[in-house]
């Protein structure tokens, strides 16, 4: 099983979260998720999480606390996946980059809109319970049960 290494950061203003919509070849519709991606060889989390920040939003960001540590399966691919959310600011906003087939859309979303919006239960559930103040820092998924299948190679 080989384990695939994520960085997502939390950026929050005025009760509204910058989410980012990701198109994935075998899903129908764009997954909303945490601005973030996969870590690259040689790359610490943070410098992964501004990398990202930059090719998805054109937002340089500041890297906060660490909010939460989430990891699952996808016992059909043979995939682990680890996932490392950080709270994190940044100033200006946040805009599409031209030429990013990955990432369709930014949004601010009313944390209150967010459960509707986040349909993965492995991203929606952490996110929810770090913003309702739950202290576990740990969120573990035996079965993700979804599969995403990665355009580019990491």
């Amino acid at each position: 099983m080989s384990t695939v290494h994520l960085c997502t950061g939390l950026l929050e203003r005025d009760g509204r979260v910058l989410l980012a919509a990701s198109h994935y070849p075998n899903q129908p519709q764009p997954l909303w998720n945490l601005p973030g991606g996969r870590r690259r060889e040689g790359e610490l989390l943070e410098e992964t999480l501004r990398r990202e920040f930059r090719e998805e939003a054109a937002l340089d960001i500041e890297v906060g606390e660490l909010l939460y540590v989430s990891e699952s399966h996808d016992r059909s691919t043979g995939m682990h996946f680890l996932n490392i959310t950080f709270a994190v600011s940044a100033q200006g906003q946040p805009h599409e980059v031209a030429g990013d087939a990955h990432v369709v859309g930014l949004a601010w979303v009313p944390r209150g809109e967010l459960a509707a919006r986040v349909s993965v239960r492995i991203v929606r559930e952490p996110l929810l319970a770090a913003l309702a103040g739950d202290e576990r820092r740990y969120f573990g998924f035996d079965d993700a049960g979804i599969t995403i299948e990665f355009a580019e190679p990491a």
